[in-house]
């Protein structure tokens, strides 16, 4: 199996978020007027900043997927996301992950020239997605929900969630493979936050380690400013950081090769700590 193109097992790649939706639960609206006008020329320069703050790859998304999130269609994502993709393609090197279920989107952001696509879905939204992404060339990170956005947190089951998130996976992994999708451009991502409790989230994190040597993956992981760290704290959305850093540094600990957070600087800071005590734990020292 090659080394993985967009998250190498040298670093973990910091995966910066950059939201263009009304809605989503952190960031939702930032770069939208009240009468729904998207600022193309801030959410670029946001991007950038993110960049400027050491982020590997930027995740640009056109609908929220936050719980009860509503479902956006094909032709307002693409309005949303495709020219901010274009116009970061042209301004910096650093690749950009279209965040998206729908195949169709996950294509005319590749048009515009991103390299990724980041579903968190695991192709059960749109199994056409995986065969696009094949094509195209592109690295494709499956991610690991039961439902749609909209009633995902109604009622999260599960005898044990590392080992049904485990084997999910695996089923979405076989698809992308199938599709012609080669190892070299997979991730896994186990969905911390989609349609999972507090203790689902919690076990998570705790039994990462399972999960990416059960896959053979690299293993990405997305806790950054999220309810369940709201419901340890007590802390609204804008003061998460330092739960978020406390659970990124874990998630790193546990082998995750990558991380999706808002607060690129931040992370950087708990990766490198984090990737340093690993490896002293397997005997590597620290460089």
């Amino acid at each position: 199996m090659g080394e993985q193109r967009l998250f190498p097992s040298h670093r973990v790649t910091l995966v910066g978020i950059l939201n263009l939706t009304p809605d989503s639960f952190s960031d939702g609206g930032r770069f939208v007027s009240p009468a729904g006008a998207l600022d193309r020329a801030a959410a670029v320069a946001a991007g950038l900043a993110l960049v400027a703050d050491g982020a590997h790859v930027l995740d640009v998304g056109g609908e929220s997927t936050r719980p009860g999130a509503a479902p956006v269609g094909e032709a307002e994502e693409i309005a949303r996301t495709g020219a901010v993709v274009e116009a970061l393609a042209k301004a910096s090197d650093v690749p950009i992950s279209i965040d998206t279920r729908k195949a169709r989107v996950a294509e005319a952001a590749l048009d515009a020239g991103a390299r990724a696509v980041n579903d968190v879905s695991g192709l059960r939204h749109d199994p056409g997605l995986a065969a696009v992404a094949a094509r195209r060339g592109a690295t494709l990170i499956l991610g690991h929900l039961r439902g749609e956005p909209a009633t995902m947190q109604d009622a999260p089951r599960f005898d044990d969630v590392v080992a049904e998130v485990i084997r999910e996976l695996g089923e979405s992994v076989a698809r992308a493979r199938a599709a012609g999708v080669p190892d070299e451009r997979l991730v896994v991502d186990p969905g911390i936050g989609f349609g999972k409790t507090l203790a689902q989230n919690l076990a998570l994190l705790a039994g990462l380690g399972r999960i990416g040597s059960a896959l053979g993956l690299p293993v990405l992981v997305g806790s950054s400013r999220k309810s369940f760290l709201g419901r340890l704290t007590g802390d609204a959305v804008s003061e998460r950081g330092a739960a978020t850093q406390a659970a990124d540094a874990i998630a790193v600990f546990q082998g995750a090769a990558g991380l999706r957070v808002h607060d690129v600087a931040a992370s950087a800071r708990t990766a490198a700590v984090a990737q340093a005590l690993r490896r002293a734990r397997a005997g590597e020292g620290a460089a």
